[in-house]
């Protein structure tokens, strides 16, 4: 009589196989994508950056209507475009008051103006603007904040007084103008108006992009405020 086949004596070998078969699939997968991983985030890596890249020029688009030259690991990834000279970040009023008193023989001449300005802080771009976005930091090179100007707005009599033979002349009403407007510019400095416009840019852009690596404004230069001309 002939003897059954043991399926079981046919099934186990088939079986090693394919595990066996299914094991090397794994490993080649498995080393292949550990193969291929550097390139495959150094290029999400490259991708982000410049998508970074394009917030930072929207956003500078957006508060100073300006391209500026903007890098990625060191490579240039957008051109600067001929750029504005200033940037104007913040502006507030500045309410300053001079008066002369002048006295000559006896007889005195007073003049007291009042004077309300617009003071005007940001960057002279004149001195350069950069950006190079780095997977640890993104730093904005630019020259200190100063005053960029005072615009007059009010400019009120609070006395004119003539003496008797010592009169109050054009050439005093045109000293006494003229100082309104430095003394506002003296003051907006001492008021820390340029260190308030660096702050305010850093917090518009942290506002207008959403980044996971710390921003770092470099400021070139010397710290320092402008005088009228």
């Amino acid at each position: 009589m002939l003897k059954s086949v043991n399926p079981a004596r046919i099934c186990w070998p088939l079986a090693f196989t394919l595990i066996a078969l299914i094991l090397a699939i794994v490993v080649v997968v498995i080393f292949l994508r550990v193969e291929t991983w550097p390139a495959r985030t150094a290029q999400q890596s490259t991708i982000e950056l410049e998508k970074l890249g394009k917030d930072l020029r929207a956003a500078f688009i957006d508060i100073a209507h300006l391209q500026p030259r903007i890098t990625i690991n060191n490579r240039v990834y957008i051109e600067q475009t001929t750029p504005v000279t200033e940037l104007v970040v913040l502006s507030r009023r500045i309410e300053v008051e001079h008066e002369l008193l002048h006295t000559w023989v006896g007889s005195s001449k007073r003049v007291k103006l009042h004077g309300t300005f617009i003071a005007k802080a940001g960057f002279d771009l004149e001195q350069g603007l950069s950006i190079d976005i780095r997977p640890e930091e993104i730093v904005v090179q630019l020259p200190y904040a100063q005053v960029l100007g005072v615009e007059q707005e009010q400019v009120d009599v609070l006395a004119f007084e003539n003496g008797l033979w010592n009169r109050i002349s054009g050439q005093d009403l045109q000293t006494e103008l003229s100082a309104l407007p430095q003394l506002a510019w003296k003051r907006a400095a001492e008021n820390g108006l340029p260190a308030e416009a660096q702050r305010t840019l850093q917090q518009q852009l942290k506002e207008r992009i959403h980044m996971t690596q710390p921003l770092r404004l470099v400021f070139k230069g010397q710290g320092k405020a402008a005088s009228p001309q």
